[in-house]
């Protein structure tokens, strides 16, 4: 395969002068049996790359049991794009934002005793090399040194936004360079002076990342990189989307006026995202912009060139055009679309609480105080927390301290509240009348902050709970990742609203297609298609719809379970058309 050098005006594929054109695709945010067909789309496009970040936290989900398999085969995925006939970015961290879970971080990286992420720590950098000896063992064969087709690699993500740790990005650019020997390296931040000056790395290749305003921000790498080429390695032509906002969007015209300033001056490209997928699971990031947590839906369609289940948008086709003015394309030959398909509505027959199903889904824990989710070695889902208060105290204030991130209070077994970090509301009324009072207390992790100064983010109850200024002690926790569901036992009994429950029906088809799963008739939760957590819905949008890709269904019955954590409906719509917004 060609090897990727550079002079100072133009990218070099084995001495030809070359323009990158590439787009983003996450191998974690699409079925395996998607990548070729999507690929191949991003082809047809005019992109001769295909980038990736790699998410440390589904390759070691838990510290030394690796995972490489299924969505997580990064290696089948590079190879697929080999064979399509495109060249591949990696980007492999160890953080990479991406609007993903803890920015790509493992939950566990937060127990290990005195670290410190993204800066020159040593209990860091050691579990950051255990882990790249396991992922560049996988790479090196497909390297473009070794005949492969990756051609350039990222050293960290953004980093001029978050530090200015130079000792750290060295060893992060030595620690590559001795995997990977003479590969071309980069560093991409964003387009303001600081961030590119504190990302870049002595050596090293910087890029930039912008939506516009192209001059400036090319003017400004060309200032502290004048001997080398241009590219914008995140072109933002679309966006992602926090619960509670709008969808958004951007028009072809828009994105097609930034790309030509780009092209005309020999600025190469990677299209983030080109297809963006889906944030199956819990694996969702949020943001946190100092005053608000904001977690990120489940889709990630970025309004991109191929939407979040793989179709071609007006947007791909203008982007061709485009391209057909700077670069010679064959002829176009786009393979058929994904069928979709409107399976119509499925009755829920049977239901279970969750408070009746702890002895199916969890094992209790003790702790004197309550501990967060990571100490309870939980990473992702919910949690249970248990107290009994002994007097009849009478009218107490209840304040769950800096929950994170979502409580449901329950005193006796009723809903009295909910307390959340979104809100800002801790605390709630409670009257005590008993001599022995239950106290339980859910706990919903959203999501990790993916980027900025708030990264290291402990979910479930982090300080603790009091009444009035009397600090509660005695719990019985019960973690619920809810990676496996198959052990409940539902029956036909009667639901009560703001009581979360499990409920159950069958979808039964002739042919298997993608579909789109419509839950805005519900309020809160998690859907899982025969054992696959397609990930949450919640009725402030703007997503309504969640994506089902035809791998997840079988011909025949079909079971569809749904945790709703309040309002509990009978049935559920399976439409052909996602609504997100």
């Amino acid at each position: 395969m060609p090897k990727l050098t550079h002079n100072e005006k133009s990218f070099l594929l084995d001495g030809k002068e070359t323009l990158i054109l590439s787009g983003a695709m996450h191998y974690f945010r699409t079925v395996p049996e998607y990548w070729e067909d999507r690929l191949l789309k991003l082809k047809e496009c005019g992109l001769n790359t295909v980038e990736t970040y790699v998410a440390w936290n589904i390759h070691e989900p838990e510290e030394g049991q690796f995972v490489f398999e299924g969505i997580a085969d990064i290696e089948r995925f590079i190879k697929t794009a080999e064979k399509v006939g495109l060249h591949v970015i990696v980007r492999p961290g160890p953080y990479i934002c991406a609007e993903w879970e803890f920015g790509g971080f493992p939950y566990w990286l937060m127990t290990v005793p005195n670290i410190k992420l993204r800066c020159f720590n040593k209990p860091y950098l050691e579990k950051v090399d255990a882990y790249f000896d396991e992922l560049f063992k996988r790479l090196n064969p497909l390297l473009s040194s070794n005949g492969g087709p990756i051609i350039a690699i990222q050293i960290e993500n953004e980093y001029g936004s978050f530090g200015n740790d130079q000792k750290y990005l060295q060893h992060m650019r030595d620690s590559i360079q001795k995997r990977v020997r003479d590969e071309l390296l980069f560093t991409s931040d964003g387009p303001l002076p600081s961030m590119l000056h504190g990302g870049m790395i002595e050596n090293v290749l910087e890029t930039v990342n912008f939506g516009s305003r192209t001059e400036e921000a090319f003017d400004e790498l060309k200032k502290l990189q004048p001997n080398a080429p241009l590219m914008c390695m995140e072109f933002w032509h679309g966006w992602f989307d926090h619960w509670g906002e709008e969808h958004h969007t951007r028009s072809a015209d828009s994105v097609v006026e930034t790309l030509e300033d780009m092209l005309k001056r020999n600025g190469s490209v990677n299209f983030y995202m080109a297809h963006g997928g889906t944030n199956f699971g819990f694996y969702n990031g949020a943001n946190h912009n100092e005053e608000i947590y904001q977690p990120t839906v489940t889709s990630y369609d970025y309004d991109g060139l191929l939407t979040e289940s793989g179709d071609v948008t007006d947007k791909f086709f203008e982007v061709r055009k485009t391209f057909e003015k700077y670069v010679d394309l064959p002829e176009r030959k786009l393979p058929v679309p994904t069928p979709k398909k409107q399976y119509g509505e499925v009755q829920l027959t049977e239901s279970v609480a969750l408070l009746d199903s702890f002895e199916q889904l969890s094992t209790p824990q003790k702790s004197e105080a309550p501990l967060t989710m990571e100490e309870y070695g939980q990473g992702y889902g919910f949690i249970v927390y248990e107290t009994i208060i002994k007097g009849a105290y009478g009218k107490q204030r209840l304040t769950v301290q800096d929950v994170h991130d979502r409580g449901q209070v329950y005193v006796n077994g009723e809903y009295v509240g909910l307390v959340d970090r979104i809100s800002g509301k801790s605390s709630l009324d409670v009257d005590i009348t008993e001599d022995e009072t239950k106290l339980q207390i859910i706990v919903e992790n959203m999501g990790r902050i993916n980027y900025g100064p708030f990264l290291v983010d402990f979910k479930g109850i982090t300080e603790g709970v009091r009444l009035n200024n009397q600090f509660l002690f005695d719990w019985t926790v019960y973690p619920l990742p809810l990676n496996d569901v198959s052990q409940l036992s539902f029956s036909n009994a009667e639901t009560k609203e703001n009581h979360p429950h499990f409920h159950r029906g069958t979808l039964t088809i002739d042919e298997v297609a993608d579909t789109f799963i419509d839950m805005s008739k519900w309020t809160k939760g998690v859907v899982f298609v025969n054992g696959h957590n397609l990930g949450r819905y919640w009725e402030i949008g703007p997503q309504q719809t969640l994506y089902v890709p035809a791998p997840f269904l079988q011909k025949g019955d079909n079971e569809i379970i749904i945790f709703e954590l309040h309002k509990h409906e009978q049935a559920v719509c399976f439409v052909d058309k996602p609504v997100l917004g």
